[in-house]
């Protein structure tokens, strides 16, 4: 949480995460390494502040599903495993997306997956005006139990997390538990590993995230534009805290605590 809180005690009320909520222009984007929870956190705060939750996933199948100018291009590159080019992701895709999300008076978006290097900071800027990139923490031990108990159900596509995760604290650094998101009993017989969920990718990924998103931290962080936030815990341990960066509260969650 050092981190957090050395950002929180530089000149709150010229941070975007501190304004009230009334005065904040909700442009944000979520950066994280794989399995850290980006998705779960942006959706979240999507519904609480009422814009939308905009994540690459989504834009790559609604062009698919919607057979516009993109689409035959798109299916060749997902049916080879390649990766979508910036142009075609930032200011074909996204400019597209805001664009008609402008038109229909959305009030600001939270982006997701968006983010892996310098050029796609760069290239995001000239898109769209960000005013706050959260960046998730957590360690990567935590992170290696997470992506590899990730299952997928192969009849809803539902996503489930099998992992059970008791990290006791040692040598200063604090413990960590999360537990399992399993699915319903339905669902049960019919969970399946990502092909790419190896203990032996994982790491590599991981490896290649944190090297590449150095660049991009300092890119927001010059910017004033980068809140860090180190996760204590799952969802039940770090929403509140993530709010309380925030300056929101989440009065659902309260009356649901409540009753």
């Amino acid at each position: 949480m050092a981190a957090m809180n050395r950002f929180l005690s530089n000149s709150r009320s010229s941070q975007p995460w501190q304004r009230e909520p009334s005065e904040r222009n909700v442009q944000w984007v979520f950066l994280g390494c794989p399995g850290v929870g980006k998705g779960t956190c942006a959706s979240r705060l999507s519904h609480l502040l009422a814009v939308p939750h905009i994540s690459t996933g989504d834009l790559v199948r609604e062009e698919l599903a919607n057979s516009g100018p993109l689409t035959e291009k798109l299916s060749n590159i997902v049916n080879q495993g390649q990766l979508i080019s910036n142009e075609i992701l930032n200011f074909n895709l996204l400019s597209k997306r805001l664009e008609n999300g402008e038109a229909k008076g959305e009030s600001g978006f939270i982006l997701d997956g968006f983010l892996r290097t310098i050029n796609q900071a760069e290239i995001l800027e000239e898109v769209t005006d960000i005013n706050l990139v959260v960046n998730l923490k957590l360690r990567e031990d935590v992170l290696l139990e997470k992506c590899l108990g990730r299952r997928i159900c192969s009849q809803c596509g539902g996503n489930f997390n099998v992992a059970t995760i008791d990290i006791k604290g040692e040598n200063g650094r604090p413990g960590i538990c999360m537990a399992p998101l399993l699915s319903p009993p339905h669902c049960a017989s019919k969970l399946i590993t990502r092909s790419d969920d190896t203990e032996e990718v994982v790491k590599e990924r991981l490896r290649v995230c944190n090297k590449m998103s150095q660049t991009v931290e300092e890119f927001y962080r010059s910017r004033t534009k980068l809140l860090e936030f180190d996760l204590p815990g799952g969802i039940p341990e770090s929403w509140p805290k993530l709010l309380a960066a925030l300056n929101l509260e989440d009065h659902d969650h309260k009356k649901s605590a409540a009753a």
